[in-house]
C-alpha cells in the first residue's frame, strides 16, 4: 500500500529525514516511535504532503503510485488521512457541516455527486454511535472549546466517516487521560480492517496496549534505525533510546 524508498526532506534547509525506509501493507498497523526531534511528526507531514517541508531525495508511492507531486488533497482524495497532534479550531462550522463538505469533496474528486442528505445522516448516526459520541457533540462547531479528549474524539469520528485506505496518527494520544485513550483506541480498533491500514506515531508505549501494532519502528535523527514487534516498545518503555544510540555507534 505505501511505500517510503530513501526518503529524504528538510524545512529551511536543515535536514530532518535522512534516508527513511518503511512499507506498510493492507491490513498492518505500524508504531513509529523516537525522540523527540527525531523526525517523527516530520515524516507524518511529509506523507500527506506539508507543503513546507522538501524531499530532497528518494520516493513515496501509494498504491503503486508516486504522490510526492500531489498536493495535500490530492492525497487525501486518493484515501491518506493524517490526524494533527494540535487540530484546529473553525467557529461557526460545526461537526456535521464539517464532516458532510469533506465527504462531498471526496467524492466530487471521484466524479460522483454529493451523498443524498439521508444517506449521510444514517452513516453520520452509525458511526457516532459506534463511537459513542452524544449526537449533541456533532453540532458544535468544530473543536471550539473541545476538550484534549473531544478534540482526538472528533479526529477519529472523522476518520471513521471519511474511510481513509491509510490512516496516519500523529502523537493522538498527546495529553490524553486514560479513560479517553481508550477512547480513541477503541474507535482505531473498530474502524482497522483488511484493507485499510494505519501508522501510529507515539512517545507512549501506553497506547500501543489498547491498540496491538504488528510492527514496531525506531526513528532516530532522521532514519529508522530497528525495527520489531509490540515488545520493542516494552524494551524502550524500559530502558530509553539510549542503548539503541549506543548500538549505532
Amino acid at each position: 500500500m505505501l511505500k517510503i524508498s530513501n526518503l529524504h526532506a528538510s524545512v529551511e534547509d536543515k535536514d530532518i529525514l535522512k534516508g527513511v525506509n518503511l512499507e506498510v501493507k493492507a491490513g498492518e498497523i505500524h508504531a513509529i516511535m523516537g525522540p523527540n526531534g527525531s523526525g517523527k511528526s516530520t515524516l507524518s507531514s511529509v506523507i500527506a504532503g506539508n507543503e513546507n517541508f522538501e524531499v530532497t531525495e528518494g520516493s513515496i508511492s501509494f498504491e503503486g503510485e508516486d504522490i510526492l507531486e500531489l498536493d495535500p488533497e490530492e492525497r487525501a482524495h486518493k484515501g491518506v488521512f493524517l490526524s494533527f497532534q494540535y487540530p484546529v479550531e473553525i467557529p461557526g462550522v460545526s461537526v456535521t457541516n464539517f464532516i458532510k463538505t469533506a465527504i462531498n469533496e471526496n467524492r466530487k474528486a471521484k466524479g460522483m455527486d454529493d451523498m443524498p442528505a439521508s444517506e449521510m445522516l444514517k452513516m453520520i448516526k452509525a458511526k457516532a454511535d459506534l463511537l459513542e459520541i452524544d449526537r449533541k457533540f456533532l453540532s458544535r462547531s468544530l473543536n471550539e472549546g473541545f476538550s484534549g479528549g473531544e478534540k482526538k474524539r472528533n479526529e477519529i469520528f472523522q476518520l471513521a466517516m471519511l474511510e481513509p485506505k491509510l490512516a496516519i496518527l500523529d502523537e493522538t494520544d498527546s495529553g490524553l487521560d486514560i479513560d479517553a485513550l481508550k477512547i480513541v483506541a477503541n474507535g482505531v480498533n473498530k474502524l482497522k480492517n483488511k484493507n485499510n491500514a494505519v501508522i501510529l506515531i507515539t512517545h507512549y508505549q501506553r497506547l500501543l496496549d489498547y491498540i496491538i501494532p504488528d510492527f514496531v519502528h525506531v526513528l532516530i535523527d532522521g532514519k529508522i534505525v530497528k525495527s520489531g514487534t509490540k515488545e520493542l516498545a516494552y524494551e524502550l518503555e524500559e530502558k530509553g533510546y539510549d542503548w539503541i544510540k549506543e548500538e549505532l555507534v
